[in-house]
């Protein structure tokens, strides 16, 4: 048995007080879930590891358990710096009570800071976040009154303004992988995504730290396909290898083949969404796709498009990624987002960053959460709960075209039927309001850059025009007073033009996505 190879708690004992741990983790996607619950066992019984800070870069957890959840103890985390912590709701508790210091930076600047780290560099310097909540004229990614630290700083290069995100030491990176062979060399092949691990592994050696890698399972040494092994042995120092319970492949799967590219499985086997108001969405949304381009869908709502492509036909004229690094196949979504059905390709998550913050992108679907008369989007933080932005603010800022989707109100009741959409019960909770709790996406910004923006909802389509927030669709069978500006905090812009959203999408059948789409190629 190689020395490498310890037990949880012994990994666990390896942590000491004060260190910065960073993970790889995407919901539960890499997360090293084994090591986590020996790191909580340990503090709960001994009080150690204390005033840990935790780094993560996408959403680690699984709602009120797994994850970082883990590490939602007074005492245990001091500081926590992700992207996204919607899916801990115990560590969102304590930014909530003000308990820890909180700091939520864009996912993709994360992902890329693990790389500056390890090559000793100053930071990440870009222009991701200029206008949002993590510029640090507004908030500076700061969540808590206890987030004193400037971790963001605006600083200026040949007369244009860029942000810098600080670099800070790792002592300890965790990472997760398929198969580990006995000198530390790790695979992943049964992984839904390849995540930071590489990267985070050099980072911590070079800071002078240790890396934890867990693994599903144990090869002999020097038996393994080095085209396989995505982290050399040498940046490896501790193996754990995992309960199966412990290394979920996503959050809802244990294991499904045709995540990991085992497998192509039919796409036909893929359930179709049922005829709502979310169904409604997504189809009109994926009309805006175009053919022959590269998108990314968010998490969530947005997510149907691929559903809605798969089941029109029509996934084969774009190339659907995620931010995680999948490219093609048919995007997962709900308990399995970060996956996808059948992907062409699987790449690092912070290579997929580079591509994204570069232009690469030809549209993204992102969810609506909170809009405001300047076209400005909240997803990130609603009264006294905060999420963070994820990869929002990279792939909104940097996309060719912005597509928003989502629901008008919340809660309201509607009925979709033959061609039209009813509203039974209105809410009072207005998701169309005079200015956003928090900005994620800067109208104004995306004014500046002459971006396209659409903002679908079940009951109207909007667009963000040099004037301001315009509607151009209202819903078949709504009135607009009553059911659409009565609904709303503001009066939007009324497009002279004003369309009615085509009827078809709110049927049971639809069958024309594809033509729309390779229509669309010659406007």
């Amino acid at each position: 048995m190689s020395n490498k190879v310890v037990t949880a708690d012994q990994a666990a004992a390896l942590i000491k007080d004060n260190s910065t741990i960073v993970w790889t983790t995407a919901g539960l996607c890499g997360f090293p879930e084994e090591v986590a619950i020996a790191i909580e066992k340990r503090f709960l019984e001994s009080g150690h590891p204390k005033n840990i800070t935790a780094t993560h870069s996408c959403g680690c957890g699984s709602g009120e358990t797994r994850g970082t959840n883990h590490f939602a103890h007074e005492g245990l985390m001091k500081r926590i710096i992700a992207g996204h912590i919607g899916q801990a709701l115990k560590v969102g508790q304590l930014i909530s009570e003000n308990k820890i210091e909180a700091y939520l930076l864009p996912q993709g600047v994360l992902a890329q800071l693990w790389r500056q780290i390890a090559g000793k560099k100053p930071g990440v310097v870009t222009k991701i976040g200029i206008g949002t909540f993590v510029d640090p004229r507004l908030d500076g990614g700061k969540a808590t009154n206890l987030a004193k630290e400037e971790l963001v700083k605006v600083i200026e290069i040949e007369n244009e303004e860029w942000l810098l995100y600080k670099s800070f030491p790792i002592d300890v990176a965790i990472i997760r992988g398929t198969t580990v062979d006995e000198k530390g060399n790790l695979t992943m092949e049964k992984e839904a995504v390849v995540l930071e691990a590489l990267s985070m592994a050099q980072a911590a050696k070079n800071c002078g730290g240790i890396v934890i890698a867990q693994a599903e399972r144990l090869a002999r040494a020097d038996t393994l396909d080095p085209r396989t092994v995505k982290v050399p042995g040498n940046m490896v120092d501790y193996i754990v290898i995992a309960e199966p319970e412990n290394h979920m492949q996503t959050i809802g799967t244990q294991y499904n083949p045709s995540f990991s590219g085992e497998i192509k499985m039919p796409l036909e086997g893929i359930p179709a969404l049922p005829l709502n108001e979310r169904k409604v969405i997504a189809r009109r949304a994926a009309m805006e796709l175009i053919p022959n381009t590269i998108i990314n869908l968010g998490i969530g709502l947005a997510a149907g498009v691929s559903f809605i492509a798969a089941e029109e036909g029509a996934s084969d004229l774009i190339t659907l990624t995620t931010e995680l690094g999948t490219y093609g196949g048919v995007p997962a979504s709900g308990p399995d987002f970060a996956a996808a059905y059948n992907p062409e390709a699987l790449i690092a998550h912070e290579t997929q960053f580079d591509f994204y913050d570069g232009g690469g992108l030809d549209a993204s679907f992102v969810g609506l959460a909170q809009v405001d008369k300047e076209g400005n989007i909240n997803v990130s933080k609603f009264g006294p709960k905060v999420v963070g932005t994820g990869g929002f603010v990279n792939i909104t800022q940097t996309a060719k075209k912005v597509v928003f989707c989502g629901t008008f109100t919340n809660g309201a009741k509607l009925e979709v039927k033959d061609g039209e959409i009813k509203i039974t019960k209105e809410s009072s909770m207005k998701k169309f309001v005079n200015k956003v709790e928090q900005v994620t996406f800067s109208g104004k910004y995306a004014q500046a850059n002459n971006q396209p923006v659409i903002y679908v909802t079940e009951r109207a389509v909007f667009s963000l025009e040099k004037e301001g927030l315009t509607l151009i669709e209202i819903a078949p069978g709504l009135d607009l007073g009553k059911d659409i500006l009565d609904a709303m905090d503001f009066k939007p812009i009324i497009s002279p033009d004003l369309k009615t959203m085509p009827p078809e999408i709110f049927r049971e059948t639809w069958g024309t996505l594809r033509s729309f789409i390779e229509a669309n190629s010659s406007e």
